[in-house]
């Protein structure tokens, strides 16, 4: 099996994709910001108990809340919020439980979908009508909000309540669909659907694949956006990044999450802890002088590398001195991810055999057992 592999699901997904009004690039308008702005959709909502599943990128391209925007509309009536992985505000670190509490800005219940459960219960649906999904993915199958998405649409079907989804960009855009399908005996948390590891979806299209593929019976509302196009990256759309995770302060760090967050190990650093996460990696037994001009050497396309030494002030590598390569995004429409995954691997093998030590749960991040195998043999990993 080849380390691309594009399935029917694939294909399926993009034919799901929703009609959007032509536009030149920039000046995308969000879901929110096309649902304030809809009698039609504000008609389906009113009268109704909603409950809002978002975080600090559940923002207008003005910055605006959608928690405030839903809460002070005089027609809507929001009765409760619900917190991702990171929290309701942004507040929790990466795998840190996200407890229940009561929001100081509107004194709505949060209710926690990163502790005990990760699926909304009967008890905190019981008086929710429709489930409101809005929040920002970065495109990559390992993201967890992806899979809340999933269990929200698993509970509602379940307990017979509506879902809107307010649609945003994919980052990485709608063209590149990269790495290989998830296997069902690899699905997790950081990784429930069977799709490629780069999946090309907007939050919207993967909610119509969850209905489509899960056999689903809830009513589903996707609210598109207006002037999106497949062929645009984040910095094509005119909107503003809003951090998606402590991690993911930048675009470039959402790009380079899907190549070294894929990656980073026990005893090789992805640059968390550190001031530019996700865009170098770095050990104490790399070489950068040598490093460097093999992966160099390779012409990997959209990205160049430049030989860096860093101290992570937090996490593992705290107070070590690393050495490794920063990545710098030359051209992020051509920049392929799983491929610079995959050559940095084979890098790390040809020049330091047997010393790379895999993260624990390597299988579930790539989805498939083959990975290292193959690195391994030395295969051509641009096939």
């Amino acid at each position: 099996m080849g380390f691309l592999k594009l399935t029917s699901i694939v294909i399926a997904s993009i034919l799901f994709a929703m009609s959007v009004t032509p536009a030149s690039y920039g000046g995308v308008k969000l879901g929110i910001e096309v649902l304030l702005e809809s009698p039609s959709y504000q008609k389906m909502l009113e009268g109704k108990r909603l409950g809002l599943i978002t975080n600090p990128t559940g923002v207008d391209s003005k910055f605006n809340s959608t928690i405030e925007l839903l809460y002070e509309h005089p027609k809507l009536n929001l009765c409760a919020l619900f917190a991702p992985e990171h929290g309701l505000r942004g507040e929790r670190s990466a795998g840190e439980w996200v407890q229940q509490s009561i929001d100081k800005k509107t004194q709505l219940p949060v209710y926690s979908l990163y502790g005990k459960s990760k699926k909304p219960t009967g008890k905190m649906l019981e008086k929710i009508d429709v489930l409101i999904f809005d929040i920002q993915d970065i495109g990559v199958r390992t993201y967890t909000y992806i899979s809340t998405l999933f269990l929200i649409m698993e509970a509602a079907d379940g307990e017979g309540k509506e879902v809107f989804v307010l649609d945003r960009p994919n980052p990485l855009g709608g063209v590149n669909v990269e790495g290989p399908v998830l296997k069902p005996e690899y699905k997790s948390f950081i990784g429930m659907l069977e799709i490629p590891l780069i999946h090309g979806m907007t939050i919207g299209e993967i909610a119509m694949l969850i209905k489509g593929e899960n056999k689903m019976k809830l009513k589903l509302t996707v609210v598109p956006m207006e002037g999106w196009r497949r062929d645009m990256v984040w910095e094509d759309t005119g909107l503003f990044w809003v951090p998606t995770s402590p991690h993911i302060p930048t675009p470039t760090s959402a790009f380079l999450y899907a190549t070294t967050g894929t990656i980073g190990s026990r005893n090789l650093s992805n640059g968390v802890g550190y001031t530019l996460p996700f865009q170098l990696i770095g050990s104490e037994w790399i070489s950068p002088f040598e490093f460097i001009e093999k992966l160099n050497s390779k012409n990997i396309p959209g990205v160049r590398f430049q030989s860096c030494w860093f101290k992570p002030f937090y996490s593992i590598f705290k107070d070590k001195t690393l050495k490794g390569v920063r990545f710098i995004l030359t051209d992020s429409k051509s920049f392929k991810p799983v491929r610079t995954a995959l050559e940095i691997l084979t890098t790390l093998e040809s020049l330091y055999p047997g010393i790379y030590e895999p993260p624990q749960d390597f299988n579930k991040i790539w989805g498939v057992d083959y990975i290292l195998t193959e690195i391994k043999k030395r295969k051509n990993t641009s096939q």
